[in-house]
């Protein structure tokens, strides 16, 4: 016979003595009479703490609840699932309210955050949440801090496969994580990766979205430059269906007008959205000058072979390099085309000025040194975004070609390559690894595909490679690094080359040369709020912007628009998968911890605990009732 410490015969006194309660009712009297004497010498045993006494009569109680006292099957179905079913409300309205893990499920926040990272989100950074709904029962927008981290609920918001499941039975929202770059009525303006910004009243912000913690996080204001496409009044063409009428949403609202004119072209117009845009100005005339969109390319690397014809065309002498840098910049409503998209979809496309740059060998070096990449998997010598999971959705002859590179799943930052192992965890590839080359034609495919690793969005005319440059204070930025410093023969050689195609363009078929506009400050390094409030994003009220760190592969506001304030529901505290240099706070502005919302959680859990142990107390503290 087992022995029995006295605590543990304390237990099982007060189990079965909840038996006993339950069915003494149901018992003959010679047995409840026989029981309950049972039990109150087991009780004096415990009190007395004479352990062999009550280790005997313990087992003696086992015996009980075992035979007489023994649970039916359906009483043991329905305590299981009333336990169950508490459980999981509880969890539910903790997850909530107070906090919950959250596990990051792709790389749109990379560096900060990556794939499989899991976090302790608290739920009390701003406010108050009212459980399943997007409403709160206090909330303190002065909490959300500017370039802070945010998690917010997609219910009522325009993003592609809300939904989801929680604990594999209850149906719900999903939740993403982003980084809020703009608080209701701030006017913010992109240039050189950064965000220059003035709040409602006019003053200069711009410090708070970019912060020297954050020097190597940069942001574009768009994701693709046609953004997203409302048809109205289709039409047949040469192309087959088209639009006779369609609408360009960038943020998901409104921005510009297209009206078919014949020939599969088009022509458009810019929209005076007042939700976007400082009502006091009139709609801005020319896209590129929206938000900053001009300031930005898209590029890919191409061998001289394939820009030669491009050059000749435009009159550009190309030099010894055997590389050069396409950039695709510029768009403009009177060049837009009926084409199709690389998914074979039917719609308008601008026709963007195209610039190259020449790239040496110490620019590719510099470039192979700061590559990055998303997280792919290698399977059979061919690479595929780790969203697919493994498994290709396309075609292997789309897919990018890896020759040698082992099976496993991989990712580059900053030039250094990295093994995914179990969990998320990150081995650095050791300098002889397949991965690890830098040759030319293999930075080239990695530039190119490295994004999507889909070979489709790098072809043709209309090339999408996620890959965008921009200048900074002179510098040409490549991969968030000033690859061509102003002082670079090529780059000075290339804005003399954009600046004198640009004047001796036609008139009727002009060109946008891509050089530096320079940021948005006035003669005296100040902040031109004129500009800002005139081209600058106007967040709407109880509105904020949601951008990605990641910004080659966020699906954020650029997308599905602003978030509603109503959908917000807290931040990231706490880093604890992998452990490493990412373990602890996340990279963000701190959040005070004695604010209104978390004490009166906190405050609300503390009554509830003290409730409970109340409740546990009078129910476990010795002598019971009825002994």
């Amino acid at each position: 016979m087992k022995s029995f410490h006295l605590r543990k015969s304390k237990k099982i006194l007060i189990a079965v003595y909840q038996l006993w309660r339950r069915k003494k009712k149901r018992l003959l009297p010679a047995q409840t009479k026989e029981i309950q004497n049972d039990l109150r010498t087991l009780q004096e045993e415990v009190r007395k703490k004479n352990r062999d006494g009550a280790n005997y009569m313990a087992h003696k109680c086992i015996d009980y609840a075992n035979g007489i006292l023994k649970k039916n099957p359906f009483e043991q179905v329905r305590d299981f699932i009333l336990a169950l079913a508490f459980a999981l409300v509880f969890a539910l309205i903790i997850r909530q309210v107070w906090f919950e893990l959250y596990e990051i499920p792709t790389g749109s926040m990379r560096p900060t955050l990556k794939e499989k990272d899991r976090l302790i989100v608290s739920k009390t950074d701003f406010g108050i949440n009212i459980p399943f709904t997007t409403k709160h029962l206090y909330f303190d927008p002065l909490l959300v801090k500017r370039s802070g981290i945010i998690v917010f609920t997609v219910e009522n918001m325009d993003v592609h496969d809300p939904d989801t499941m929680y604990f594999w039975i209850f149906p719900g929202k999903k939740q993403y994580v982003k980084r809020m770059m703009g608080r209701p009525r701030d006017i913010v303006y992109f240039y050189g990766g950064k965000l220059y910004a003035i709040d409602g009243i006019g003053r200069d912000i711009s410090d708070q979205y970019q912060l020297k913690d954050l020097e190597k996080i940069d942001h574009v204001p768009f994701i693709h430059f046609d953004g997203s496409v409302a048809v109205a009044e289709p039409f047949r063409s040469s192309a087959g269906n088209a639009y006779q009428m369609a609408v360009i949403h960038q943020m998901n609202e409104p921005v510009a007008r297209l009206t078919a004119i014949g020939n599969n072209r088009f022509e458009g117009e810019m929209l005076h959205t007042s939700r976007i845009h400082n009502r006091k100005y009139p709609p801005v005339k020319n896209y590129s000058d929206l938000w900053g969109i001009g300031n930005y390319a898209i590029a890919r690397i191409v061998p001289k072979e394939e820009i030669r014809k491009f050059a000749e065309r435009n009159g550009i002498e190309l030099d010894e390099t055997k590389y050069y840098l396409e950039l695709k910049h510029h768009p403009d409503l009177k060049n837009l085309e009926l084409g199709r998209d690389f998914r074979g979809r039917i719609r308008p496309q601008f026709i963007l000025n195209t610039s190259i740059v020449p790239l040496n060998d110490a620019h590719l070096k510099a470039l192979c040194d700061n590559l990055y990449t998303g997280r792919f998997v290698v399977k059979n010598g061919y690479a595929m975004r780790y969203q697919l999971g493994g498994q290709p959705t396309t075609a292997s002859h789309y897919l990018t070609r890896l020759e040698g590179v082992p099976d496993g799943t991989y990712e580059f930052y900053y030039g250094k390559g990295y093994e995914i192992k179990w969990g998320g965890t990150a081995k650095p590839l050791p300098p002889n690894h397949p991965l690890m080359r830098c040759g030319a034609e293999w930075v080239r495919k990695l530039f190119n595909y490295g994004i999507d690793f889909d070979r489709r969005l790098a072809f043709g005319p209309h090339f999408d490679t996620s890959r965008f440059v921009y200048f900074r204070d002179g510098d040409l930025y490549v991969m968030g690094a000033p690859i061509f410093k102003k002082d670079d023969p090529a780059l000075q050689a290339f804005v003399e080359k954009e600046n004198a195609r640009q004047s001796s363009a036609n008139p009727q078929n002009p060109y946008q040369a891509f050089v530096d506009s320079g940021p948005p400050l006035d003669q005296n390094g100040k902040i031109d709020v004129e500009k800002i409030r005139k081209y600058g994003l106007l967040i709407p009220p109880k509105s904020y912007l949601a951008l990605g760190d990641n910004f080659a592969m966020s699906a954020d506001s650029r997308d599905f628009g602003f978030v509603p304030q109503g959908n917000l529901r807290g931040g990231p505290s706490f880093i604890f998968w992998p452990f490493g240099y990412r373990f602890g706070v996340p990279n963000q502005p701190s959040y005070p911890w004695l604010t209104i919302p978390n004490g009166l959680v906190w405050l609300a859990a503390c009554i509830c605990f003290g409730i409970w142990y109340v409740i546990h107390r009078r129910h476990h503290k010795l002598p019971l009732k009825d002994l």
